[in-house]
């Protein structure tokens, strides 16, 4: 059993998985039972689980980045298995596995890379110029320029505040769909600078772009579609028992998270609130495990993009 180095290595994009140790911790209950990492990335939550896992375990992973894809096939071990493919999909894959509802574990770490941030070509950074690009698999959809150059204003100003929570949403849309008009905005460095210059307000320590660029790469992969899907299929494709483990790094992911394991845990919320209900009666399917829990200083320290990451726990009852 035994790896190649990563690509991302190799060409100088590194990426350290966050909460990795505790995750990890909180998943593998069962040595010798089927997990799923929804999110590849760059294979450091899928080497810990193998490091964990007895010689008759296993473990499924899922990304949809192509590069993702080639690192983890370069993982060499008869217990791990790789599908590209989108985390939404997970329920369909585990049952192309046969694992479907006997899954002992899923795993999501949601969100960009670093390596995908690292890399200009991939278009997800303000910091560094590249093409527009900021999709996920950069073989299907629409790109984010692509998307820029034909949206109107009020699409451009609604994906801005709702998925950026940008405060001057309107105003930073009209200074894009008027720079259109004199030539396209094809490189991140364009866009940042546009949006640099069109920002009354900046918030100290915070590129101004910070937010348009977030609530651009949400929309153009869906992230938070996403996520509502693979959560729904995560719960039934795992075995009673088995836990869920989602690492979110902002707060729009973190509220779903949060909202649907406490629905689960909660059960049927459907019924009279003067009906007399007893408490087998409330179809409750998940039990909390823990409370979220975030990086230590020193993981932070060592990797600052961990700051804002939240993970939380949930076990299957039924």
């Amino acid at each position: 059993m035994s790896s190649s180095a990563p690509e991302s290595a190799r060409r100088g994009f590194r990426h350290a998985s966050v909460l990795l140790d505790g995750a990890v911790e909180a998943l593998v209950h069962d040595p010798r039972g089927a997990y799923l990492d929804g999110t590849f990335g760059r294979g450091g939550h899928s080497r810990a689980i193998l490091a964990r896992l007895a010689p008759e375990g296993r473990l499924l992973a899922i990304d949809r980045d192509p590069q993702a894809i080639a690192e983890a096939r370069a993982i060499d071990d008869t217990r791990f298995t790789v599908e590209q493919g989108e985390f939404a999909r997970l329920g369909e894959l585990a049952d192309r596995h046969g694992l479907h509802g006997r899954l002992a574990g899923v795993l999501l770490d949601v969100g960009v890379s670093s390596p995908q941030l690292d890399d200009p070509e991939r278009g997800f950074s303000f910091l560094r110029d590249g093409p527009l690009d900021m999709r996920m698999d950069p073989t299907r959809g629409v790109s984010a320029a692509e998307w820029l150059a034909r949206a109107s204003e009020t699409e451009i100003a609604r994906v801005f505040k709702t998925y950026g929570e940008e405060r001057f949403a309107r105003r930073l849309a009209r200074a894009v769909v008027s720079r259109r008009v004199e030539r396209p905005l094809l490189r991140t460095g364009d866009l940042a600078e546009l949006l640099k210059a069109a920002h009354p307000a900046w918030e100290k320590g915070k590129h101004p772009a910070t937010r348009a660029f977030q609530a651009l790469r949400i929309h153009i992969n869906g992230e938070l579609e996403q996520l509502d899907a693979a959560l729904d299929a995560a719960l039934e494709a795992l075995a009673p028992g088995g836990r869920l483990v989602v690492i979110s790094f902002h707060s729009l992911e973190d509220r779903r998270v949060k909202r649907f394991i406490r629905e689960h845990v909660r059960g049927d919320t459907d019924l009279p609130r003067a009906m007399p209900v007893r408490e087998d009666q409330l179809a409750k399917r998940m039990a909390a495990l823990g409370k979220a829990q975030r990086p230590t200083p020193e993981e932070v320290q060592n990797n600052p993009r961990a700051r804002s990451a939240v993970m939380r726990v949930a076990r299957k009852l039924a």
